[in-house]
């Protein structure tokens, strides 16, 4: 007997052929029936009538940091309301495993590296995980049968290293006996379940003291070194994420994330490549990686993603602003400073200068402060300025528009939430886009889920995405769409019997709508453990998915069953060989 049958379902099947109608069967959670409409001779306990409907297997997030998260909330939210069944963490070099038992100071750190680097609230992470873990191993088997979603997860090397160097890891470097501790606990991850390694050099990841995070701090042999360890375990991957993965690759940086893929023998993925048709140059610039890793017998692979993602700015906490080169140091002062600095013009003139700078990279698109939108306002003087434009604002009061922005945070004491209106939203942009959507080494993803909770909202990717190929600019078809973001990311990490529907496959399926499929704007709740916000966004047209082959949405709700896995290397991935 089945678990349940799906009939009239209209397939996608993630393999990038057209659409058929059939029945869909699922025992022992997974799939066993695919036949045309009414041909199934087994019965099922459950039914499901899916005419005009169409079922997809379950979509694959590769970067997300829902590291913490899972712990306080094993729906991945909202994540898998927008159809994701599987989502890659322990990215970027960070993750809150190995913790080196000596030493318990050491996830007071790793929280407040985390709050810093990863913009998640420091109360969620001290309330809502346990902590009870010390090897990457234990970090796993926390998760193991309490998760919603299936979730496989890097070795961070900032983790690495802090284990085995301590306070040292920030700005040291490892004796020759330390970097062997290093590789032996990155092997013993790995044997554990880590699907490889993650690492960061980008000048944007500092720690809760302001520091560069541990990894940065790393030289080329270090990372080989590790490098090589990955290529010795089945079903592992290399993450790298260095500065110009904002804007263009430096040849040394080039020469680097080459010279990782070919020791290990492994894929590389880096995150995110940004796609505007005013800067054309940039992206052959950031291919030319994955060019150079074929004939040195690598793979590199850029993530993308298909939607812009809304997020939200502050003059008054920490945010990408920040990180505008010239920025931080006056964003970090205590308010009342900070509001007589950002008054005076003199000041205000030299952030321009610097937002405006080759140095800024891809923060120049930040700059254009006529183009924001004021958001929640908190003061009587910013009353009905929700939802108007900068530029218009400024235009009535006779001011430039970053010194009216300025005027009216001030009088929120900097509380007042801005919306950046994206400046590549152009037909030429799009175009562009579709275009690179095709080369072999690009990926869509990115979606950062998990972290920056009050800034931005990238989980909504998968709906959006579906929606405005079904209903928008159409720049794909449905049957592609529904690859990359199924068996594309699937085939990269080399997920076993995932990504399509096919007799055997696991039951991860998404039931969906196509007339109704897309995502909601992003809203701020404040549902995270301590009463801190983060911004969510609700599904459209989600009528049902199956992790699995267990229902956990049905009509945009959890059902509150948790049948996900935690996917180990090895065990849930082959290896994807790139010699």
């Amino acid at each position: 007997m089945l678990d349940h049958l799906v009939t009239g379902a209209t397939v996608v099947d993630g393999s990038g052929a057209p659409a058929y109608v059939a029945d869909v069967g699922i025992r022992g959670g997974r799939i066993a029936v695919v036949t045309a409409p009414g041909r199934t001779a087994e019965p099922a306990r459950t039914q499901q009538d899916a005419q005009g409907l169409v079922l997809a297997p379950g979509f694959v997030d590769p970067h997300t940091h829902y590291d913490a998260q899972l712990f306080w909330d094993p729906y991945a939210t909202p994540s898998m309301h927008h159809g994701v069944t599987t989502v890659v963490g322990g990215n970027c070099g960070f993750t809150l495993a190995p913790l080196n038992p000596r030493r318990p100071q050491d996830a007071d750190y790793t929280r407040r590296m985390m709050s810093r680097v990863e913009g998640m609230s420091l109360a969620a992470l001290e309330e809502g995980a346990p902590w009870t873990w010390h090897t990457f191993g234990d970090y796993l088997d926390a998760l193991e049968g309490r998760i919603a979603v299936n979730a496989g997860f890097m070795a961070g090397h900032c983790a690495l290293r802090r284990h085995v160097m301590g306070p040292d890891a920030v700005g040291g470097q490892p004796t020759p006996g330390q970097l062997d501790s290093m590789v032996g606990l990155l092997h013993e991850a790995m044997d554990a379940g880590a699907w490889g390694l993650s690492t960061t050099r980008s000048s944007t990841h500092s720690d809760g003291d302001g520091r560069p995070v541990a990894s940065r701090h790393a030289g080329p042999a270090e990372l080989l070194a590790l490098a090589r360890a990955v290529g010795e375990h089945q079903g592992t991957q290399l993450e790298a994420i260095v500065t110009g993965c904002l804007d263009r690759f430096s040849d040394a940086e080039i020469d680097l994330l080459v010279d990782l893929t070919a020791a290990a023998g492994r894929p590389l993925n880096w995150n995110v490549l940004t796609i505007d048709a005013a800067v054309p140059e940039r992206v052959p610039r950031q291919l030319l990686p994955s060019e150079r890793a074929r004939r040195a017998q690598g793979r590199i692979v850029a993530l993308t993603m298909p939607i812009l993602t809304p997020m939200n700015m502050s003059l008054g906490t920490y945010c990408a602003l920040n990180l505008i080169p010239g920025w931080g140091e006056i964003l970090a002062l205590p308010v009342p400073e900070r509001i007589a600095a950002l008054r005076r013009q003199d000041v205000r003139s030299r952030m321009l200068a610097h937002a405006d700078s080759e140095e800024a990279g891809v923060f120049r698109r930040l700059a254009r402060f006529d183009r924001y939108v004021i958001g929640d306002t908190y003061s009587e003087a910013n009353r009905g300025l929700t939802g108007r434009v900068v530029g218009e604002i400024a235009a009535e009061r006779g001011q430039d528009p970053f010194a009216c922005l300025v005027e009216i945070c001030a009088r929120d004491e900097l509380r007042t939430v801005l919306w950046p209106m994206p400046t590549d939203n152009d037909p030429a942009s799009w175009e562009l886009r579709r275009r690179t959507w095709e080369h072999e080494d690009v990926l869509l993803g990115g979606s950062d889920a998990g972290a920056h909770l009050d800034r931005m909202c990238g989980a909504p990717y998968t709906t959006r995405f579906l929606g405005d190929c079904l209903r928008g600019r159409k720049l794909t078809g449905l049957e592609d769409a529904v690859k990359m973001l199924t068996d594309d990311p699937a085939r990269l990490f080399g997920l076993r019997d995932r990504g399509r529907i096919a007799i055997g496959h696991h039951a991860d399926l998404v039931l969906f709508d196509p007339a109704r499929i897309d995502a909601g704007p992003a809203t701020l709740v404040h549902d995270l453990p301590g009463g801190g916000p983060r911004l969510d966004s609700r599904a459209a047209g989600i009528v049902s998915v199956r992790v699995n082959g267990v229902e956990t949405v049905r009509e945009d709700e959890v059902t509150g069953a948790t049948p996900g896995t935690v996917l180990r290397s090895g065990r849930d991935t082959r290896s994807v060989d790139t010699r």
